[in-house]
């Protein structure tokens, strides 16, 4: 009996350690939007960029962001891959909205590893247009060259 019992825990700690060493996939099924300081914080401890969208309840581009862009499974792997990403409520918190000097609406912002504001992108962007976004701030080739070279080089 002792025999089975072992043999069922040495079981159970190799199909862990299997879990444990497979590579990891990036959720797509939704982004993970953290409160502003959290994500600050953790983009700082985690050494990765932060995005953040403002919106409002009462602005239908956001609503159509929500609901188009941050539903695409591309852009939601992206985003929980490789940013921290932070939404921002403009009625709700009007001091970080004021940080920004948000206007119009929606509007995203990209912060670095350090907390410093890269830039921004205002306006409804759709998914075929947020993913190379995305790729132009995560990879860093925003401090090399400007959007448009960047989007010619891409295949």
């Amino acid at each position: 009996m002792k025999a089975g019992t072992i043999h069922i825990a040495v079981t159970l700690l190799v199909l862990l350690l299997i879990v444990q060493l497979s590579p990891v996939q990036a959720d797509t099924t939704s982004i993970k939007w953290r409160p502003y300081d959290e994500g600050m914080m953790l983009g700082k401890s985690q050494n990765k960029k932060v995005f953040i969208n403002f919106y409002a309840t009462w602005c239908s581009f956001c609503k159509m962001m929500d609901t188009q862009t941050f539903k695409d499974t591309a852009v939601i792997g992206y985003l929980n891959e490789n940013f921290i990403s932070v939404k921002v409520d403009v009625d709700k918190e009007r001091d970080v909205a004021a940080h920004y000097n948000i206007s119009p609406l929606p509007d995203v912002w990209f912060v670095s590893e350090k907390g410093e504001a890269i830039g921004n992108k205002p306006g409804y962007i759709p998914a075929e247009e947020m993913l190379p976004v995305l790729k132009f701030i995560q990879t860093d080739s925003y401090l090399k060259m400007s959007y448009q070279k960047f989007l010619d080089s891409q295949p």
